[in-house]
């Protein structure tokens, strides 16, 4: 089992869950300027997390079954996010408040270990991401991308993958072509 399957039966057992939320195709889970503290577990359907510069949308991170995902800017500071989170797909979530994970992991120490690893996790995926998108080419993207997720290009559009690796929707379908 992995551990944000150990995570969610946890939770699950605990009956720490504050309910399940369905988005429609394109509908918003949060938006920039929302303070949104929860964590949402992706029961089904797939989501992306973007921001705007000042030319287009920037996507960060994607997001489908069996995924933890949240506006981590906001979860952590308890500030007003920069960050739009936008269903994909037509999603059911799971949705668990900040206070309720808190108390979990002060009651059950033992899942705090668990809770770090993923933290540690999420960190190092992003750290692997910037990477490649600073020092790699747009072939290396992809095939470092669907070496460590391959059911990213199952769950998510091109269009989408391709954004998040900062290329051009064609220079995708010509590397997954070649």
């Amino acid at each position: 089992m992995n551990l944000i399957e150990q995570l969610k039966n946890k939770i699950e057992t605990a009956g720490l869950w504050q309910k399940e939320k369905t988005l429609a195709r394109n509908e918003y889970l949060t938006v920039k300027g929302n303070t949104d503290t929860n964590w949402y577990y992706v029961i089904s359907g797939s989501l992306r997390i973007y921001f705007e510069d000042e030319f287009e949308e920037q996507i960060i991170r994607l997001a489908y079954t069996n995924n933890l995902i949240a506006a981590l800017d906001s979860f952590i500071s308890e500030q007003p996010t920069t960050l739009y989170i936008q269903a994909i797909k037509k999603c059911k979530l799971k949705v668990l408040s900040k206070e309720n994970l808190l108390q979990l992991l002060e009651k059950e120490p033992e899942l705090m270990l668990v809770w770090q690893q993923i933290q540690s996790q999420l960190i190092y995926q992003q750290m692997e991401r910037e990477i490649d998108i600073l020092t790699y080419s747009p072939l290396k993207r992809y095939q470092r991308v669907l070496k460590r997720s391959p059911q990213l290009f199952q769950e998510i559009p091109s269009k989408y993958i391709a954004s998040y690796l900062r290329m051009s929707p064609e220079t995708l379908s010509r590397l997954k072509k070649s």
